[in-house]
């Protein structure tokens, strides 16, 4: 007798060992009864890769899969933070460390002995190149750090602090220049804490370039110069003294300028939540 194939029918064929189920799905022309399966059980899909990935294995954060360890967001976030020691980070170290040797350098034998004062200006000069790179380092690297948003501004005013209270002290500088970049200094610094709630002041040309001027200006008066480079200098210091006033006054109007657009888009947004 003939008879059914076993395969037709349902059950398992003799001659290849294939399932029934196989048979009786593309006789259909349905899904397989074992994909059918995998899939309503939750294992294997129709595609017969596990649903974790050719390994088998569930990825944590996949709907259905393992919970991430705890901690491990605290973990990735340390991480990813830059880390306190960075060259960024030295280079501001470096800067501070150089403020009482130059103090010391511009104050030996009386501060008028001029290999000394041209140690002091090698030092200053050395400061002054860092701060143009430490924060260029940061930036570009990703190397900002608490520390030195903290540290940073603390070195400039530091340095530049130090050479022009010598300077007046040994009666190079009249003290009223030194008054008048140190308040800029000091106060713009404090106008930026006061309206930082509103946004942040940016750096602008005129102010960079102030900051050169000054630089250039302070170390011509750190050397011991006679005859035309002393006339020289006392120019660069009156352009960087105009710069430091005209600067300043712009920093005050974006500051007023910041503060009025905060308040208005607080304002604002309050009336449309009462809305």
């Amino acid at each position: 007798m003939t008879g059914v194939p076993a395969s037709a029918a349902g059950g398992t064929s003799s001659a290849n060992g294939a399932p029934a189920s196989a048979g009786s799905g593309a006789a259909s022309g349905g899904a397989p009864s074992g994909a059918m399966s995998g899939s309503a059980s939750g294992g294997v899909p129709s595609g017969g890769v596990p649903a974790g990935g050719p390994s088998g294995a569930v990825e944590p954060g996949v709907p259905g899969g393992p919970k991430p360890a705890r901690g491990a967001k605290v973990v990735a976030a340390a991480v990813n933070q830059a880390s306190v020691w960075n060259i960024a980070n030295f280079l501001t170290m470096l800067r501070l460390l150089l403020v009482p040797g130059f103090v010391a350098l511009m104050l030996a034998d009386g501060g008028y002995d001029p290999a000394m004062r041209s140690f002091a200006w090698a030092a200053f000069a050395i400061a002054m190149i860092t701060d143009l790179f430490d924060g260029h380092l940061a930036r570009t690297y990703d190397l900002v750090t608490d520390f030195g948003k903290i540290a940073d501004p603390i070195a400039d005013k530091a340095i530049m602090g130090a050479a022009l209270i010598c300077l007046s002290s040994l009666g190079d500088l009249p003290w009223w220049v030194t008054v008048v970049i140190l308040g800029r200094e000091l106060g713009i610094t404090l106008l930026r804490f006061l309206v930082i709630r509103y946004g942040v002041i940016p750096a602008s040309r005129g102010g960079k370039l102030k900051t050169l001027t000054q630089g250039v200006a302070v170390g011509m008066y750190v050397l011991a110069l006679t005859g035309w480079l002393a006339t020289l200098r006392f120019w660069v210091m009156a352009a960087a003294v105009v710069l430091t006033v005209l600067t300043g006054l712009d920093y005050v109007r974006q500051a007023i300028v910041l503060r009025r657009q905060g308040i208005a888009e607080r304002m604002a947004a309050s009336e449309e939540t009462e809305a």
